[in-house]
């Protein structure tokens, strides 16, 4: 059949095979485009003027429907809803509760699930709901409600609530529609206020997102909330001891299951190093990571943020709905958008009531012309209604000059339909009274309607103060300080290296272990051939034969100095050159000699803080060469570039180096500043300088609850907000406080050095009530107290105290002595006395010089080096090399 009909094709004139173009018209054309209109304007986004989707605003609308004070069933309120939403009870259902864990217009009971740990709401059966005061107040108002027909055409639904609040910004939204998304984070709602407050009164406002599950969040790229913006949001984590850290609040967006997943899972890759996690959530976040032995938990705090779910970033859209067209605004220009719709409103609702109470005080102006008068006993004799209606009107013409519209038919109606009994009981004077009492309502109004924005402004305040209670910011604000992840990972494998075959990797288990690395570090590797390369950790990477040296490379390292002396070319003459490598391309074969043929390194060191060792230079015997031995001392070769050719040793061929001295450090101390801002050392010259920093000098920290310890300098260091003194530690230089002992009642004055070293040592008394007044680490200390005012007695003068005349230096956990039995009000720190501090003592820093022939000038001062004596070779320090023969 098939052959068939492929002949028939075949045999068909060359006009007729020709493909066709069949157009799709009608239905087909547009089908596309009214579904993404739909999910776009049905579904998906919400509109500026209430901030509701269409089943958000269905659901509030039900409630009101059937709202009587008490709770409903949340299965009564979906199936009410359905009679406006035209899909099924899940979605409304779904809707509804997400509307509810924002606690904000819904009063839920029940469980309505937790966004701390992800779990889920009951059945709509088994919970219940009602509108909150809030929604009552600020969303429903019928008079100013603009009505549509229900998708059935049976009954009445909002076209837009009249919503006198930034409810979007406050609640957040997003969705996903045909085309475009939406992503508009939750705000504070005390802030908001505050924000349309200072919107009216023309000043300028800035606002930033507020999450329900609190945390930290750096908004320093938040873009307005626009597309491109970028928000950081970590969890808030902080050290119980030290091998336990506790999480109190995740980011937005994730749960206490999604975050200690991501932890086990980074665990499970090697990335961090944890003993077991405990979770103890409930009504707040409770989750403790338990630490090996041995690990810092500065550096496990970072790695959580770098490998795991507790740092996360948000990507806001802003994206709304404006006269049926998707808008993209910033948060700041909806929350003005949204408070000129709220002056609006407020107008409308004015112009009502104005409305009314002129409509109530006219006909109260009228009941009381037709009673007052007797205007309804000319009505009397009238046989006919129309003769009623004239008479009357007959009768009120009189009396109604005042009035401020005209009198209608229906007013003459009114008056008719008054009781006779109330004719009998009118009381002019309380005619008057309510007459006066709307003309005063009324006149109110008229000055709300004059001051519109100074009535608008006093309503905004009106809802902060009634209920603002409670919805203080729960976010942190800060601005982090990046994490590098290859300073934090745990080495979870081991590095080898086969030096002879010139292989390294993680896989070359019987041949030289290095050390420990991650699968994210750089690997440095140095050559006999005077070359050099960085490479990414791999099962097995080929380098070059004769690898003399190889580490775990760390970027931007100016403190790692590598010294060298090579032989330039096979017969040529030696150089010694000092260098660090601070950028490199990876992959890339780099050249440390002058680039001849047959260059050999003679002798390689690498130095972690910049050592500088003495070598000894071994010539060998050839011709009329006096000197065959010298010493080269390091610390005399300036330190420059990679590049660099480096200073002469010799023109004679070299037998062998030998190490003769271990170095110390050329590098100048090492400045270190505090950056407030991220609450993190550095040395990029951001923040307060602390001090300048040898490797043995410490940090001394002081803490607000009366602990004292001293720190290593290290840049992974966190710092509790609760820290009052931070500075380089001088161990010499006591430490004067005043504190008040909780179980005495009195203040106390003490004086004391650090003892150990590393370790956080309380020096106030252990007592619940006891607190630190002031701490100084100044060597001569004034204090002034200031005493409280006792009844019948008069005020005692202020005491200047001299701490150091008051109290000799003694240890940390002495009581001190008692500073007054008096009453005290405050005590002050005062300028210190002068005092010259006592210089600190170092090994100077040695002076470098430049030399172009080291083995001439080591040949004249060939005296001085028979007095040092030879050390030990240190393989780890240094790789030595004979010449071959």
């Amino acid at each position: 059949m098939i052959d068939e009909t492929n002949d028939e094709l075949n045999n068909q004139p060359e006009e007729e095979s020709q493909e066709t173009i069949t157009r799709v018209t009608g239905m087909y054309k547009d089908w596309f485009l009214d579904y993404a209109s739909y999910v776009i304007l049905e579904r998906a986004v919400p509109a500026i003027e209430d901030g509701f989707k269409p089943v958000q605003r269905r659901i509030m609308h039900s409630m009101k429907d059937l709202d009587d004070g008490r709770y409903n069933k949340v299965a009564n309120i979906v199936g009410h809803t359905m009679q406006y939403h035209p899909h099924g009870d899940a979605s409304i259902a779904d809707a509804m509760v997400q509307i509810g864990q924002k606690d904000l217009l819904i009063d839920t009971q029940g469980n309505w699930g937790n966004i701390l740990t992800g779990d889920g709401a009951a059945a709509s059966r088994y919970i219940e709901a009602r509108l909150s005061k809030f929604a009552l107040d600020v969303v429903f108002n019928p008079k100013i409600t603009e009505w549509q027909a229900s998708y059935d055409g049976r009954r009445k639904e909002p076209v837009n609530l009249p919503v006198m609040f930034p409810l979007l910004l406050a609640q957040g939204g997003e969705g996903i529609a045909v085309g475009l998304s939406t992503k508009i984070l939750p705000h504070n709602f005390i802030e908001l206020i505050d924000a349309s407050v200072k919107h009216l009164q023309g000043k300028r406002f800035t606002l930033v997102p507020d999450f329900p599950t609190g945390g930290e969040a750096d908004f320093s790229n938040y873009n307005d909330g626009m597309r491109g913006g970028r928000i950081r949001v970590r969890a808030k984590i902080s050290q119980l001891d030290k091998n336990t850290l506790v999480i109190t609040e995740v980011p937005y967006g994730t749960t206490t299951s999604t975050l200690i997943d991501s932890i086990l899972k980074a665990n499970d890759k090697g990335k961090i190093k944890i003993k077991k996690i405990e979770d103890n959530t409930a009504a707040e976040v409770e989750i403790l990571v338990h630490l090996p032995s041995g690990l810092s938990p500065d550096k496990t705090i970072d790695a959580l943020y770098a490998f795991t779910s507790c740092e996360t970033s948000i990507s806001p859209l802003g994206c709304v709905i404006e006269d049926n067209k998707p808008l993209f605004i910033g948060v700041t220009e909806m929350l003005r958008r949204s408070t000129d719709n709220t002056v609006d409103l407020l107008k409308q609702d004015l112009e009502i009531k104005l409305g009314e109470l002129e409509e109530q005080w006219h006909f109260a102006s009228l009941e009381r012309i037709f009673i007052e008068n007797r205007v309804y006993r000319d009505i009397e004799e009238e046989e006919t209604w129309e003769g009623v209606i004239k008479a009357i009107d007959e009768g009120l013409k009189p009396h109604i000059k005042h009035l401020k519209r005209a009198v209608t038919e229906e007013d003459i109606v009114r008056l008719t339909e008054i009781r006779i009994k109330r004719i009998s009981k009118f009381d002019i004077d309380k005619a008057q009274q309510k007459i006066e009492a709307l003309e005063a309502q009324i006149a109110e109004i008229k000055h709300h309607l004059e001051h519109l924005i100074d009535y608008a402004v006093a309503y905004f305040k009106r809802l902060k103060k009634d209920y603002g209670e409670g919805r203080e910011r729960k976010t942190e604000i800060k601005i982090f300080d990046d994490v590098d992840a290859t300073k934090v990972v745990i080495r979870n494998t081991k590095l080898y290296v086969n030096r002879e075959e010139g292989f390294i990797g993680t896989s070359l288990r019987r041949d030289e272990y290095v050390c420990d690395c991650s699968d994210i570090d750089d690997i440095i590797v140095f050559t006999a051939e005077g070359k050099m390369m960085v490479t990414k950790v791999d099962a097995k990477t080929f380098i070059g034969k004769d690898i003399i040296h190889v580490a775990v490379f760390k970027k931007k390292d100016k403190r790692t100095i590598y010294n060298m002396i090579y032989r330039d070319g096979k017969g040529g003459p030696s150089y010694i050159k000092r260098f660090a490598v601070t950028s490199m391309t990876r992959d890339r074969e780099y050249d440390l000699t002058n680039g001849s043929k047959n260059s050999k390194v003679l002798y390689f060191s690498a130095n972690p803080n910049g050592e500088a060792e003495v070598v000894t230079v071994h010539l060998r015997q050839a011709g009329s060469i006096k000197k065959l031995k010298w010493d080269i001392d390091f610390a005399d070769i300036i330190i420059k570039g990679r590049t660099s050719k480096g200073n002469l040793v010799t023109k004679y061929t070299i037998k062998r180096i030998e190490l003769k001295e271990k170095g110390v450090s050329t590098l100048k101390p090492r400045k270190i500043w505090f950056d407030d801002t991220v609450e993190r050392l550095n040395v990029d010259g951001r923040g307060e300088l602390v001090g300048e920093f040898r490797g043995e000098d410490r940090i001394l920290i002081i803490k607000q609850n009366g602990v004292a310890k001293t720190i290593i300098p290290e840049l992974t260091t966190h710092f509790d907000s609760d820290m009052i003194v931070m500075e380089k530690w001088i161990p010499k230089k006591p430490i004067s406080a005043i504190y008040y002992n909780g179980e005495k009642e009195l203040y106390y004055v003490k004086r004391f050095l650090i003892e150990n070293e590393g370790k956080e040592e309380l020096f106030i008394s252990e007592h619940p009530n006891s607190q630190l007044e002031v701490v100084s680490t100044d060597w001569r200390p004034v204090a002034e107290v200031v005493f409280a005012k006792e009844r019948g007695k008069d005020r005692k003068d202020n005491l200047e105290v001299d701490l150091e005349d008051f109290i000799a230096v003694k240890g940390i956990t002495a009581l001190g002595n008692q500073l007054t039995k008096d009453k005290v009000n405050q005590i002050n720190l005062l300028d210190p006395l002068p005092y010259e501090a006592p210089e600190e003592v170092h090994a100077d820093d040695l002076e470098v010089v430049d030399e172009e022939d080291l083995s001439t000038s080591k040949e004249e001062d060939s005296s001085n080096t028979n007095n040092k004596s030879n050390s030990k070779e240190d393989k780890s320090q240094a790789t030595l090399f004979d010449e071959e023969e």
